[in-house]
């Protein structure tokens, strides 16, 4: 038995975002959000459901699932697998224009509904000491002195993969569960007894690739392959560029040290001498 690697894009959409996604997706979101009983999840429309993907140009290292749940929230889902420059940037762009988008012309603004963008990355996103152990991050707008909530009207909700270390045996709730559901998915072959829940279970059995088609087999397949062959190229160009960047330093260090020397009053022979020996 195999499970798709949900970490992929449109795996992670055939799961969340298809037709009979529904009930694991209320599921998945009200363990997300922990909102209160009274405010909890009942019914949701999936917009723009999964669809057997193509295969044409492949650009996107990303997709994102969209619903609208019963009280008027927008909620956007991410799968997020490469640390691309600008990504930030988008995520709010994209929950701001999901927001704006709302209104035709003429109407009122209090028609806006909340937009609420979820996202995971498999990546470390954030390195401030602060949050260097929290793979959960909750942003709203906020006065900056007092912490007072401005409006919840766009709120942006990020889980990253790395910082979450939890083993099987350790998931204490159906939060961990679910996101050690995405993290594992692909890794599994036999069904784990602790992700039981009603959600966990069509999850499982979504991913399950003997649900697939040879058509959607070998489509999953070519994206993950595509998507791993960019993830390798990023880090190629970063490290190519940390190298080049060290060698940068290290010789205008050199250059620097050695005007120093020559105006300590010791002749530039001298001062190569001590500074580069035999180079």
């Amino acid at each position: 038995m195999k499970f798709l690697d949900v970490k992929t894009d449109y795996a992670f959409k055939r799961v969340f975002g298809s037709q009979q996604s529904k009930p694991l997706l209320i599921e998945f979101l009200n363990a997300l959000l922990d909102y209160p009983p009274e405010q909890q999840i009942v019914e949701l429309e999936i917009v723009d459901p999964y669809q057997i993907p193509l295969l044409k140009g492949m650009k996107d290292s990303f997709v994102d699932v969209k619903a609208t749940l019963s009280n008027g929230s927008q909620v956007i889902i991410e799968m997020q697998v490469l640390n691309v420059p600008g990504f930030e940037q988008r995520i709010l762009y994209n929950a701001a224009k999901q927001y704006s988008v709302q209104l035709k012309q003429g109407e009122d603004y209090h028609l806006l509904n909340p937009v609420i963008a979820i996202t995971f990355t498999d990546f470390t996103l954030f390195s401030d000491e602060k949050l260097k152990s929290q793979y959960i991050s909750h942003y709203k707008l906020i006065e900056k002195s007092t912490l007072v909530e401005y409006k919840d009207d766009i709120e942006l909700i990020f889980i990253e993969l790395p910082k979450f270390t939890l083993s099987l045996p350790e998931l204490t709730d159906i939060r961990q569960k679910w996101i050690w559901f995405v993290q594992n998915a692909g890794k599994l072959n036999t069904t784990p007894e602790q992700l039981n829940s009603l959600g966990l279970k069509l999850a499982l059995e979504l991913s399950n690739e003997s649900s697939l088609t040879e058509e959607e087999l070998e489509i999953q397949q070519k994206r993950r392959d595509f998507i791993w062959m960019q993830r390798g190229s990023l880090e190629k160009a970063h490290q190519g560029g940390r190298q080049e960047g060290l060698k940068e330093g290290r010789e205008d260090g050199l250059n620097e040290a050695l005007q120093r020397l020559i105006e300590s009053g010791m002749n530039e022979s001298q001062a190569r001498q001590i500074l580069f020996g035999g180079e």
